[in-house]
């Protein structure tokens, strides 16, 4: 069966990141299994983020969540920066593919690598904790709408960069500090008023708060706002991707 350009880039980006699985999907739920050791031991003793629920079991979806948009964001951004290095992308470029099928392999391929780790993690997750489901359709939608949205965010960190170091950059001063300070490993609450009206600022905030509101049907926002947020982010970058890829932004130089 012959398979269009869309097909062909998709499995490509599936295939780069599954021949190396062990660094890019396991290696990241080792990290995640570690953070959970550690955070689990030294805060076993805090009151809970909400009733009924062990901080083990409020920490264990946000790591998960944390994992599922450092790895979409990794996934595609080291994808653009590496085929610019090394000058590969003129096989990608070549072929009559339109913008929409550059963003849509970049992307689905992207969302398949973070679910995969995002499995991973809760799968090691329930040795340590159980974890109720409360609604599934809430957990796929924002764990696909926010991966969706790094993956996005990913596309133009890799346009826009031109050297690792760039990209290490965006990544180390912009989505490291975003994610970290998100409620991962606290709720918002618990902070004083300022630094919780500035986690109100933060959008991957929204996406850790809504998707754990899928396991216990409980939140620090309402759900609403949180899948409001999420999903208006998630469309403005992926316009902005989609200008970017039409306009052949620092590709067809």
């Amino acid at each position: 069966m012959t398979m269009t350009g869309f097909q062909t880039l998709l499995r490509k980006e599936i295939l780069r990141f599954w021949k190396v699985a062990f660094q890019t999907v396991a290696a990241p739920v080792l990290t995640a299994l570690l953070y959970m050791m550690i955070f689990s031991h030294v805060m076993s003793g805090s009151g809970a983020a909400f009733s009924g629920v062990t901080y083990e079991q409020f920490l264990i979806p946000g790591l998960a969540m944390m994992s599922m948009l450092q790895n979409a964001f990794a996934n595609t951004s080291s994808s653009l920066i590496q085929s610019k290095i090394t000058g590969n992308i003129l096989f990608i470029l070549l072929p009559p593919l339109s913008h929409w099928d550059y963003y849509g392999a970049y992307l689905v391929a992207a969302v398949i690598r973070a679910i995969a780790v995002g499995l991973g993690v809760f799968l090691v997750g329930i040795f340590v904790a159980h974890i109720p489901v409360h609604n599934i359709a809430v957990i796929i939608a924002f764990a696909v709408l926010g991966s969706g949205m790094l993956a996005a965010l990913g596309i133009i960190a890799g346009l826009w960069a031109d050297k690792f170091d760039q990209l290490a950059a965006f990544q180390n001063f912009l989505i490291m500090p975003l994610t970290f300070l998100s409620g991962v490993f606290y709720s918002i609450h618990s902070l004083p008023p300022f630094w919780q009206g500035l986690s109100h600022l933060n959008p991957f905030f929204y996406m850790i708060d809504g998707f754990r509101y899928g396991f216990f049907g409980k939140s620090d926002v309402s759900l609403a706002l949180s899948l409001s947020i999420t999903a208006a982010s998630f469309f403005c970058l992926s316009a902005a991707t989609l200008y970017l890829l039409k306009s052949g932004y620092k590709l067809r130089q």
